[in-house]
């Protein structure tokens, strides 16, 4: 309170529900970064990922059919990962390799992610992987929760 200033219903009510957002932001985040990779893992294992042709123009130096399923299970173990809040130091080397992994296509096939090479002008392929920088922000917010093991 603020000298002699009452708080309103409105600030009660703000100051919930930045509390509530403050106790469960971060597992709630954990939480959708998991989704989000087992979903994506799982259409790459069962065959429909409407990436597989970019993955196959991307690593091109290892087959479709072996590489796109075995990324898959990489994402699906990465999302149960952080689902299930276990071995979160491997599961998040696991999804930083996964990330770096996105970008390749930036590095390899710039004419697949910009239009007439122009970086600003993304293709929908570069909105895809550009994206990848809001999981990677998600993922520095839930690495920052990982507690270091005690000596």
């Amino acid at each position: 309170m603020i000298r002699g200033h009452r708080h309103s219903a409105w600030d009660r009510v703000d100051a919930a529900f930045i509390r509530f957002m403050a106790s469960r932001g971060v597992p709630l985040l954990r939480v959708t970064l998991a989704v989000v990779f087992i979903w994506f893992g799982l259409l790459k294992v069962i065959g429909r990922s409407p990436v597989v042709d970019l993955v196959a123009r991307t690593v091109y130096w290892v087959s479709p059919e072996f590489f796109v399923p075995l990324l898959g299970v990489w994402e699906m173990l990465v999302g149960l990962g952080l689902l299930c809040a276990v071995a979160l130091r491997l599961t998040l080397l696991l999804f930083w390799l996964q990330m770096a992994g996105t970008f390749l296509v930036l590095v390899l096939h710039p004419e697949i992610a910009f239009q007439g090479g122009n970086p600003f002008l993304l293709t929908t392929e570069g909105e895809f992987i550009i994206k990848n920088l809001v999981l990677i922000a998600g993922g520095i917010v839930v690495g920052g929760t990982v507690q270091r093991p005690q000596t």
